[in-house]
């Protein structure tokens, strides 16, 4: 398959959660059919595939993360016909879809885990990890410090220690098990024929882990990966896997294979680096990171992005690293999270600062991969952290400086999450319906940039190269496709540049400002064209044969 038809990557791929989007019927939870209402407006700002955080039956202890039954919506959030009508809607307007897929674990309610608990003989017993003593190590590895007391729970009824990598509510599959293979080649296949074009897999390094007791083993399954591709191949030829996995610089070559495991792995490595640089206005932990990265397979692509839907993950950072992106973005206690997070939403880290906001979307969509973009963030939506854990940045979409902002019109007490409504952030000043009219908010101006993006594949589709400028807060990449050449430069620092830009080998004559109507000469005798960059300030820089194309 030619490289430019691998929709992937050249994508603009969209997160949310259904039930904090939009409301249609004034119960207080967003839904399907609200959803399906707000599809033009993501069509509108240039998304191409929207991806779904988990609408499966669950009690949402975890947000949806604790399943019950993988073959429904929930209820709340409407009914399989109602996802299928979604379904059509998203294609007819142009948008892919990919799901969530959570099968790391299930709900402690699953009806899998409840025979599993009351008969040691039924055949879903196996279905989960058992030890019949205490496991001798029951707290190392814990993913949730200070929310999660242990990996391993005794169950009463059961008789016998269940293991979790989660909380005690999210007992783990056992992926050793052949009938627990199929039972999630059934999910896959089931959403497939619903329509979806891939899933973003939760937690895909604990997919693949041995799960033995108190086992000297110390490794992963990789192989399982090729077994889980070949399936997606098989049943649909162009669907994807987008893998969540933080993993060492070392194991994420083993995530690709050689093209036949995942397509692509959000780039966790890019992400911390970045707000590494952020704090530090200096580029070259950025640099440091894109050089370290694997070279990947064609096929395969980076989910590059700047804000999920969890904490902003710092753990592999050093000590001292992530102790000055906590000073810089999450001074305060309470920002942070599981003593290597920061639970804050992209705006408030960044002082709202429109500069340094545009700086953050111009390096999401010129980094080498696919932009990721969480919902709310091309508005500058700001957090709650009155809410606990990971929920300070799950609150509704803010529509309209209408009541409840729009989300719904249920009575305030009802809504899932309080509508935010400080005086910086509240729903009344940062919101859809007014940015919509200002041609210089962040919203147009994304739209904008997005729209650019996809006007150079070559960041998507081609080669890169970083690009030595000999000045530490200046971040240059060179991106190129099909004989198109794009640098883009970006000032990480508070005060202006004149950056010396040199491109050997090329028989143009300029440099030609996508964004701007300039264009600079190239030198002839080989020397350095030099570009002024403002305080925080980017070019996209077209090497042109000409000064105006």
């Amino acid at each position: 398959m030619p490289v430019e038809d691998l929709w992937y990557k050249n994508a603009i791929i969209y997160s949310l959660d259904v039930e904090s989007f939009q409301d249609s019927n004034g119960d207080g939870i967003g839904d399907f059919p609200g959803l399906t209402r707000r599809l033009a407006y993501l069509a509108g700002l240039g998304v191409t595939c929207v991806w779904l955080h988990p609408f499966y039956t669950s009690p949402r202890r975890d947000d949806g993360y604790d399943v019950t039954d993988y073959y429904t919506v929930d209820p709340r959030f409407g009914t399989l016909g109602d996802f299928v009508e979604f379904a059509h809607q998203a294609e007819s307007n142009g948008l892919r879809v990919i799901v969530d897929l959570v099968v790391n674990h299930t709900s402690n309610e699953h009806p899998w885990f409840q025979a599993a608990r009351s008969d040691p003989k039924s055949p879903y017993r196996d279905y989960y990890v058992w030890s019949e003593e205490r496991p001798k190590d029951i707290k190392s590895g814990i993913v949730f410090p200070g929310y999660q007391d242990n990996i391993w729970t005794f169950d009463r009824k059961a008789g016998a220690w269940y293991y979790h990598r989660f909380y005690d509510f999210q007992p783990d599959l056992n992926f050793a098990n052949p009938m627990v293979r199929e039972e999630i080649r059934k999910i896959m296949g089931f959403w497939l024929q619903m329509g979806v074009s891939g899933f973003r897999v939760d937690a895909l390094p604990f997919l693949i882990e041995f799960k033995e007791v108190d086992s000297a083993k110390d490794g992963k399954d990789y192989r399982y990966l090729e077994e889980f591709r070949h399936f997606l191949s098989w049943r649909s030829r162009d669907a994807i896997v987008l893998g969540e996995a933080n993993v060492t610089l070392d194991e994420m070559r083993e995530y690709f294979g050689h093209g036949d495991r995942v397509q692509m792995l959000l780039n966790f490595t890019a992400n911390q680096h970045m707000f590494n640089s952020f704090a530090r206005q200096d580029a070259t932990s950025l640099v440091r990171a894109l050089e370290s990265l694997p070279p990947l397979p064609m096929t395969a692509q980076w989910g590059t992005f700047l804000r999920n839907h969890d904490e902003i993950d710092l753990g592999r950072l050093t000590e001292a690293e992530r102790k000055q992106a906590f000073e810089a973005f999450g001074p305060d206690e309470n920002m942070q999270l599981y003593d290597r997070g920061i639970r804050r939403r992209l705006a408030p880290m960044l002082g709202n600062d429109p500069r340094l906001l545009e700086l953050a979307y111009s390096l999401l969509c010129t980094l080498p991969g696919t932009p990721v973009l969480r919902y709310g963030e091309e508005i500058g939506m700001g957090d709650d952290l009155s809410l606990p854990e990971r929920n300070a940045i799950r609150t509704p979409m803010q529509w309209s400086n209408e009541p409840n902002a729009g989300f719904s019109n249920a009575p305030k007490q009802q809504l899932v999450r309080p509508v935010i409504e400080d005086a910086e952030y509240g729903y009344q000043k940062v919101n859809v319906e007014m940015q919509r009219r200002d041609p210089l908010s962040l919203l147009n101006r994304m739209e904008r940039m997005i729209r650019l993006r996809k006007e150079h594949p070559e960041f998507g589709l081609g080669e890169w190269s970083l690009v030595d400028t000999g000045l530490a807060p200046i971040f240059a990449i060179r991106a190129e496709w099909q004989g198109t050449v794009t640098v883009a430069v970006h000032n990480f620092a508070d005060r202006p540049f004149r950056v010396p830009l040199k491109l050997p080998g090329h028989e143009a004559q300029h440099l030609v400002d996508s964004l701007r109507n300039e264009s600079f000469p190239i030198p002839e005798d080989g020397t350095a064209c030099e570009i002024e960059l403002d305080p925080y300030g980017f070019r996209w820089l077209r090497v042109s044969k000409t000064p105006g194309c």
